[in-house]
This record gives C-alpha cells, sequence and structure tokens, in this order.
C-alpha cells in the first residue's frame, strides 16, 4: 500500500519539532560551555612566589597597575611591561597616579602604546619579550579576564612561561554572578569573546598544521 504524501502542515510541524529539538541542543551546549567559563575564571593567585622575567599589566581596570608595580618592586620580575596605555601617557605619570616613587621604578618600565585589545595586547607584549630576551612573565589582569587573555597569549607566544596574577574589582561578584545583571552580563560578554579566541587559535593550528 502506497505511503500518504505528507501535508503541508506535518511537514510544518515535524519542521518546528526539528527545530526546537535543535535549538534546546544548541541552547544546553552553550551552558554548559558557560559554567565551565565561569570555572576558568581564578578565584585567587595560583602561583603567588615564582619570579618571573617580566612583570606585564593589561590596562582597562581598576587594581592593575597599582599590582604590576608592586610585583615589580617586590623582585617578581625584572621589568614591567604596562601594554595598551593611551597615547602620550608618559611612565611619570602612571608612577604619579599610583603614587610610586619614579626614581625607583621608572628605569625598569615600558609602556606599550599600539594595543586597542586583547589580540593587541598579547602581540605587543610578544614583540617587547623577544626584545628584551625575555622567556616567563606574570600578567597582571582582571579575574574575569585572565582566561581570554592567556588563551590570545598563547595563541601570538606558545613558548612562553606564562604565571596568571588576576586581580579582582570589588564590582564583579564572580561567586554569586547569576544574582548580579552586570556581572552576569560581563561574564557572557567575556564568555563569547573567549569562544571567538579559542575558535581562532584552532583554526590556526589546523592551518599551521596542515600547511606544507
Amino acid at each position: 500500500m502506497a505511503r500518504r504524501p505528507l501535508t503541508r502542515r506535518r511537514r510544518n510541524r515535524r519542521f518546528a519539532a526539528a527545530f526546537f529539538f535543535l535549538s534546546l541542543v544548541a541552547a544546553s551546549i552553550w551552558v554548559i560551555g558557560l559554567v565551565k567559563f565561569v570555572n576558568l575564571i581564578p578565584r585567587d593567585v595560583a602561583d603567588a612566589e615564582s619570579a618571573t622575567d617580566a612583570v606585564v599589566v593589561l590596562t582597562g581596570g581598576s587594581m592593575r597597575l597599582e599590582t604590576g608595580l608592586k610585583l615589580l618592586q617586590d623582585g617578581y620580575g625584572r621589568k614591567l611591561f604596562i601594554s595598551g596605555v593611551h597615547r602620550g601617557v608618559e611612565v611619570n605619570e602612571l608612577l604619579k597616579v599610583s603614587r610610586r616613587s619614579s626614581e625607583e621604578l621608572d628605569c625598569c618600565v615600558t609602556l606599550g602604546y599600539s594595543a586597542d585589545n586583547t589580540v593587541g595586547n598579547a602581540r605587543e607584549t610578544a614583540i617587547w619579550m623577544r626584545e628584551e630576551g625575555f622567556h616567563s612573565l606574570r600578567l597582571v589582569t582582571a579575574s574575569y579576564h585572565m582566561p581570554r587573555s592567556v588563551e590570545e597569549f598563547r595563541a601570538v607566544s606558545p613558548d612562553l612561561v606564562i604565571f596568571d596574577h588576576p586581580v579582582f574589582p570589588s564590582h564583579v561578584k564572580t561567586d554569586d554572578w547569576w544574582r548580579w545583571p552586570g556581572t552576569t552580563t560581563l561574564i557572557i560578554g567575556e564568555y563569547h569573546k573567549f569562544l571567538i579566541a579559542r575558535a581562532r587559535r584552532t583554526l590556526d593550528q589546523v592551518g599551521g598544521g596542515l600547511s606544507i
């Protein structure tokens, strides 16, 4: 007996059911990925003892500069590189803002002016590290920004030894992030940027592996 052809209504129902199922799967994968990303955000400084060749600060948030200068002063790096500084800003101005002595530190502080995003931070830091002959760094940025920063730095400089040194802005509530709309928006935005960074790095690795 011949099968009856699907009516348009039945086809639409099947399409809607399939679309709903795929949307549910995609949403589940997205949520699982978000939870995994949140678990990547550091809650403390994992290694607060090891010295490195350099301390690198990514500008753009509170506490970063002060933390980087203190790490330099305490001997955690031979030099401090501050990436993403606005044009026209000089070392002495930054030291005044942070209430540090220029006589003590301006010899060992270098400012990077070319970066305007995290990818740029990684690239200009890599150039400076090569020029200095350095191979390890202590990376200072906000905790929520650290996973993406490390991803971008490893994409540009896979051989660098990187020690995370996050700072923890008081306005970012990473422990109960879903209860705070501002933190939720911030973390979801970082998650999406992290996915892009991870995808770009993976494509670069695949492309490099396939090249002849």
